[in-house]
């Protein structure tokens, strides 16, 4: 029988609010610093936009079919609590209210959404937006959130993703790579931050939210939520000196971007090891995740010539994918039941594998599918030349983050 704890409750509704500062404010001023200057109030709108349409679909019938009952093979789960009906106040899951497992997951569920408008800023047409996100976030969160933590098939197969390796960070990569496809090239590709400022607050928001993100992960204020949180700083701070010494070493300085670049990879890979490694498998993991997103970066999207302009991909897919197989290899026993390769379980890394590639596939089909069927219904959801040109502010919204007066 589940008892109330009071301490765990607390816990999971800070770190509820600490996901929500991922997004609103510190998606926006990362992704909004990051862009030009003509386009940083439509990209800040982007993701205050994506949260709010996420956050009512979640509670009508997002959340029901992330985590009812198992249905059409563990694909999706069956719609019992629309409008969260049936969930009373006193209901728990584990030690906690419900209700608050709800929010709980409402905020990484707007969070994944709003991701996703890094890779498209400064062309994509608001409108498309507007339908894109909801359209998204049922055929695709929403499956794959019930797949991995919602008792579908990945979860029956235990494939390991503590705090959203797979659910956020791969599906965020890997669709907002789809959508940038559809829309193609930026015509001025040249991407410097208007205000770097903004992206290093944002940085460090993230930073910040992010230890509520994996250490409120495992819904108790106990040793494993310490672990979490001690593990994915020193990810990141691993992360972010390896990016530092890459850019020292290939661009003859030290950058402000790429250090913070390089933390954030750290976080995205950690991810979803933070409730199964210990420190030594946090310090591998987080220097590793620099090289595996600086080659999508500066080398791979050069060569295949895709245009993620905020590097959603590069960064959130190329880390996530790291850290998900990573999490297969180092698990420890010791920290949450769970063994890795490293500890006498090497199929737990084909786990992890089929994971990923199915997480991969699914939503690069889905949004790119999705993305497509918009293009021809809506004669284009990339803005008109001139727009995209004059700036998205000024030619969509009609305002300006900047008085020039």
């Amino acid at each position: 029988m589940d008892i109330l704890s009071t301490g765990d409750t607390a816990w999971v509704l800070i770190s509820t609010l600490l996901v929500l500062l991922m997004s609103i404010p510190a998606v926006a001023f990362f992704y909004g610093g990051l862009s030009k200057r003509k386009n940083v109030l439509n990209t800040m709108f982007l993701t205050f936009i994506a949260f709010s349409i996420v956050s009512i679909l979640w509670v009508i019938f997002g959340y029901s079919i992330s985590f009812g009952e198992p249905s059409l093979y563990g694909f999706i789960g069956s719609p019992s609590n629309l409008f969260l009906k049936g969930i009373g106040i006193s209901d728990l899951t584990g030690s906690i209210p419900t209700l608050v497992f709800v929010i709980f997951q409402c905020a990484f569920a707007g969070l994944t959404a709003a991701l996703i408008s890094g890779a498209l800023v400064g062309r994509m047409k608001t409108k498309a937006w507007v339908i894109f996100i909801p359209i998204w976030a049922c055929l695709v969160y929403f499956p794959i959130a019930h797949w991995v933590w919602g008792g579908g098939w990945l979860m029956q197969i235990n494939a390991l993703d503590f705090a959203g390796g797979t659910v956020v960070h791969i599906n965020s990569g890997v669709s907002a790579l789809a959508v940038a496809l559809v829309l193609g090239k930026r015509k001025d590709t040249s991407l410097i931050p208007h205000n770097l400022g903004y992206a290093v607050l944002g940085a460090a928001l993230l930073w910040f939210g992010w230890m509520g993100f994996n250490g409120g992960s495992g819904l108790a204020a106990d040793g494993l939520a310490a672990n979490a949180i001690i593990v994915s700083n020193v990810a990141a701070a691993t992360a972010l000196i390896v990016w530092t010494i890459l850019d020292t070493v290939i661009v003859g300085k030290p950058t402000v971007l790429g250090a913070i670049s390089g933390g954030v990879a750290g976080l995205v890979a950690i991810t979803p090891a933070a409730g199964f490694v210990d420190v030594p498998s946090a310090l591998v993991i987080g220097a590793v995740a620099p090289f595996v997103s600086y080659f999508a970066i500066y080398y791979l999207k050069a060569k295949l010539g895709y245009d993620d302009a905020l590097d959603v991909w590069g960064i959130h897919g190329m880390s996530g994918i790291w850290g998900a197989i990573a999490t297969g290899i180092f698990a420890v026993p010791a920290i949450n039941g769970a063994a890795g390769l490293l500890y006498g379980n090497p199929s737990q890394v084909l786990v992890q594998v089929i994971s990923v590639i199915a997480t991969i596939v699914y939503a690069f089909t889905i949004s790119f599918v999705l993305a497509k069927i918009l293009d021809k219904a809506m004669g284009g959801i990339r803005v008109e030349e001139n727009e995209e040109i004059g700036g998205l502010d000024s030619n969509l919204h009609e305002e300006s983050a900047y008085n020039f007066n």
